[in-house]
């Protein structure tokens, strides 16, 4: 049985990481003591939810959450530091710490070190979201105990919500654009000069091809440009948006 761990401390663990390509050691005092921390917890870095969806919505929201008095988001695994630097250049999440707890003894400490060994896994932690401050566990988002990997409660949004139920959110922004684009390099300079994150799908990279462009846009152009799930047009429309 997964409990929460509301108003007590985090374990006092001290973690080995790699800064500047040499072995450090970081306490727990060094990552919560007095300051305002949410830390989310996932089974492992590049699996599927994670890198899909954990992960990122926390990255886009970061900044979010720094303008909601959140000093650090952090997100933990058991992995070693090597892969956990390798994730995060992967999922350009520059934002985030990555904290690898590699002999899991901080999620030993939480209580939620589950045994993943079924499926090849070893002990991971179990998936899971928390309002840490100055050390003291004030809300726990916690994963049901359903078998797989449930994914519907730690997520950033719910976390967000709570700390702020009236915090602005940013666009969710993609375009599919091709190398050599001139009108993609002036989409990408006007999201940029207003400060939005933005999602950009190459042409010819990842398997995305013009056919992929035809299908989801309807359009033989670049760049062509979603927010929010509606789609926008070309980069004169995204000006025309923008402006507004």
């Amino acid at each position: 049985m997964l409990k929460s761990r509301e108003g007590q401390k985090v374990p006092n663990v001290t973690f080995s990481i790699r800064v500047n390509d040499e072995w450090q050691k970081v306490g727990s005092d060094d990552l919560f003591a007095d300051k305002t921390v949410v830390l989310f917890a996932l089974p492992g870095a590049f699996t599927p939810t994670c890198s899909s969806t954990h992960l990122p919505r926390y990255a886009e929201l970061a900044g979010v959450f720094k303008a909601n008095g959140i000093d650090s988001v952090i997100c933990l695994a058991i992995n070693d530091p090597f892969v956990m630097e390798a994730w995060k250049q992967e999922q350009n999440a520059e934002d985030i710490y990555f904290l690898p707890d590699g002999n899991g003894e901080f999620t030993e400490g939480m209580g939620f070190l589950v045994d993943k060994s079924e499926i090849g896994l070893g002990k991971r932690s179990w998936r899971y979201s928390m309002l840490v401050k100055d050390g003291l566990i004030q809300k726990m988002f916690i994963e049901p105990e359903e078998p797989g990997d449930p994914f519907k409660v730690s997520d950033a949004d719910t976390m967000l919500k709570h700390i702020n139920p009236d915090a602005i959110i940013p666009p969710r922004i993609t375009f599919f654009s091709k190398p050599g684009c001139p009108h993609c390099a002036r989409a990408r300079k006007m999201l940029r000069e207003k400060e939005h994150r933005f999602e950009e799908i190459v042409l010819g990279s990842h398997g995305v091809s013009y056919s992929s462009l035809q299908s989801v846009t309807g359009r033989g152009t670049t760049p062509q440009v979603f927010i929010d799930g509606q789609h926008i047009g070309g980069a004169d429309e995204l000006a025309t948006w923008l402006a507004k």
